[in-house]
């Protein structure tokens, strides 16, 4: 059953189950953006970058440090990040707004220059990515905690395709994760309000 926050007596809403009601940037994070369709290439990469430095942690313990991140990785421009060198990538180990953690570091790197040379093949990695769900969101029925996978059929082929290409920390859990946070699937909880806003406002 999904969580519940009453804003006034007339404002009831309910929002997915793995939501902390007593983390407010959780929430807002929940209201604003996952789930939401995405089809800026930044934006794509800046996820695929969090989801990579999640392995092993907590959603949450990534978003408390994204605005860290941006700053630490010139926004997320991949072309800035491709370019990197071993200053950089020492400055970065030295920087405590981050998760330093060398193989994750270097991994974004790597997957910078990968990104690059898939938007030089499709235009776009925004044409890229969407082709795994045929360019149409996939939109569960999720009613309880129990209902939430961890990876699907398209989140092992995106998995396989990335790492076919050279990418790193790109396994069909965090495949997925970054499907759900992209709006590739839309995974709220049929009883949250996100769920239908977003499939009248994007689909």
């Amino acid at each position: 059953m999904a969580k519940k926050i009453i804003k006034s007596e007339k404002d009831v809403l309910s929002r997915c189950p793995w939501v902390e009601m007593d983390k407010t940037d959780y929430v807002v994070y929940h209201d604003s953006e996952w789930g939401v369709p995405v089809h800026n290439d930044r934006l794509i990469f800046e996820f695929l970058v969090l989801e990579a430095a999640q392995a092993g942690l907590s959603w949450y313990t990534v978003l408390r440090k994204r605005e860290n991140y941006r700053i630490a990785f010139d926004g997320f421009d991949p072309e800035k990040v491709a370019d990197y060198d071993e200053i950089k990538i020492k400055s970065l180990l030295g920087n405590p707004g981050i998760i330093r953690n060398k193989l994750k570091i270097r991994s974004a790197i790597n997957n910078a220059q990968k990104f690059l040379e898939i938007q030089k093949e499709f235009g776009s990695f925004d044409t890229f990515i969407w082709q795994f769900v045929k360019g149409r969101p996939i939109v569960n029925k999720i009613r309880s905690l129990n209902d939430y996978k961890a990876t699907s059929p398209e989140s092992d082929k995106l998995s396989k395709d990335l790492r076919s290409r050279g990418f790193k920390f790109v396994g069909s859990t965090i495949c997925y994760a970054h499907m759900q946070a992209t709006g590739m699937v839309n995974d709220h909880s049929v009883d949250c309000f996100r769920r239908q806003e977003i499939i009248d406002k994007y689909y």
